[in-house]
């Protein structure tokens, strides 16, 4: 009976407190990537690497922690760990759209692969350096210091109101800004962009930096917010998911 197959859907999301954080947590991580992703495929840029910049955002945001966590008060530490993220994410999807931009390379494939080389990154350093010893021989690192938590709104990290004004921020951005029609002019025909006077390549670079630095995001909040740790299970494939969203 379909009617109560969503009746159980709907029970299971909303009539109880957990499972309706777990959703608000799920929504965080779903948006805040689709929102990374939107620009770049309005562009016609088709950036399917959204899971290799959440995590090597994840992992910047791990490296200040673990550098840094027992040393910086709790603002200036989320100041940088989210700073470091962005930056991470913005640099990983910048590399590829300047080999597409320089050598015209498929850039389905380049951010496809990109994405292996930093979960294999996540993964050397949880075998690694980063180890924790007292993890009982299992490859994991350390949960981090309370100080890099991030604050929590209804039972959830804060994440999921900021990517509620990312979705304003971007709509913006796309809709009433020049750089967000030069977005869409670029989508619909390069040639009729360069026509017109965009430049071309400073839009691609600039949205895939844009891009990446919203999935840079996702990365910190993920680490800081949902799991208290890195690992290679960060992303978990939302990074595909979100293509859909």
């Amino acid at each position: 009976n379909p009617i109560s197959v969503y009746g159980v859907m709907w029970n299971g999301t909303f009539m109880n407190t957990t499972r309706f954080s777990w959703a608000l947590r799920d929504l965080s991580s779903l948006l805040c990537i689709a929102i990374a992703l939107a620009p770049a495929f309005k562009m016609r840029f088709w950036n399917i690497g959204g899971e290799g910049q959440v995590l090597i955002g994840g992992l910047v945001a791990a490296l200040i922690m673990v550098y840094f966590g027992s040393s910086l008060p709790a603002p200036l530490l989320f100041a940088a760990m989210v700073i470091g993220s962005v930056l991470a994410g913005a640099i990983w999807a910048f590399v590829p759209a300047w080999f597409k931009s320089r050598w015209n390379t498929n850039e389905t494939l380049f951010t496809l692969m990109l994405n292996y080389i930093a979960l294999y990154l996540v993964s050397y350093l949880q075998a690694g350096p980063w180890r924790d010893e007292a993890a009982n021989g299992f490859n994991k690192i350390a949960r981090f210091d309370k100080n890099a938590s991030l604050d929590k709104v209804f039972g959830v990290h804060f994440g999921w109101i900021l990517m509620l004004v990312l979705v304003a921020l971007v709509w913006v951005y796309l809709k009433r800004t020049k750089q967000g029609y030069e977005i869409s002019v670029v989508g619909e025909s390069q040639d009729t962009a360069r026509y017109a006077g965009i430049h071309v390549k400073r839009v691609v670079l600039r949205t895939m930096f844009l891009s990446g630095a919203v999935a840079g995001l996702a990365g910190v909040c993920q680490v800081a917010g949902s799991d208290m740790t890195l690992s290679m299970g960060v992303a978990g494939g939302v990074g595909f998911t979100a293509i859909i969203v």
